[in-house]
């Protein structure tokens, strides 16, 4: 995966999608920022991921952003999404890969330099360390240190995704400290002061 200084944002949705969203996607995506762009719905059924997804998938082709999906393999293999994310409790990475072929899988290792090795072995594209700092968009079970990325990245050469409660006072530190993409959502589209847009502006 070639990693692009400038654009270090792994951007994911939002709880719900509204119809202002994708108008709102597409001014976030033509700042150039974001890499990769996650549907995360954890609540919508198979059918409503698919409508929604198919939208989605349009604006980040038109900007070159690559498009996943969260936990469901089976819905990133019927849009043809770029790849998936899979968490501890979701479909096992070797499984994922038989279903979707070469296309990109990145696993959450929370807080773990063990379940980093095992992903690395299992050839995850990427993993993803955190949470960093307190999140509004879930709930934080693992709590994770700067110098964890640094442990990682010891053993190995695939891209460190960072998450959790990530904005724009606290981001520059996780990429000083070698974070190849820091995941960031409710700071984008659950911030009280200021549109996505220009939330997206403050992230230099």
């Amino acid at each position: 995966m070639r990693i692009n200084k400038k654009k270090f944002i792994y951007l994911i949705s939002p709880k719900k999608i509204n119809n202002s969203f994708y108008r709102d996607l597409t001014k976030v995506l033509q700042q150039k920022k974001v890499s990769f762009f996650q549907l995360r719905l954890k609540k919508e059924t198979f059918k409503k991921k698919i409508i929604i997804g198919e939208k989605i998938k349009k604006i980040c082709k038109k900007f070159k952003v690559k498009f996943l999906v969260n936990d469901d393999v089976l819905v990133a293999k019927k849009l043809n999404a770029d790849g998936c994310h899979l968490g501890q409790n979701d479909m096992d990475i070797i499984k994922a890969r038989e279903l979707i072929g070469d296309k990109i899988i990145g696993v959450t290792c929370h807080n773990s330099v063990k379940l980093a090795k095992v992903a690395v072995k299992n050839r995850a594209d990427y993993i993803a360390l955190g949470a960093f700092h307190h999140s509004k968009t879930k709930i934080i079970k693992f709590k994770a240190h700067t110098d964890l990325i640094r442990k990682v990245k010891k053993n190995t050469k695939i891209p460190v995704v960072a998450i959790g409660g990530i904005n724009s006072d606290n981001y520059k530190k996780l990429l000083l400290n070698k974070a190849n993409f820091l995941a960031i959502s409710g700071y984008v589209w659950n911030n009280k002061k200021l549109k996505p847009l220009e939330a997206i502006k403050k992230l230099k």
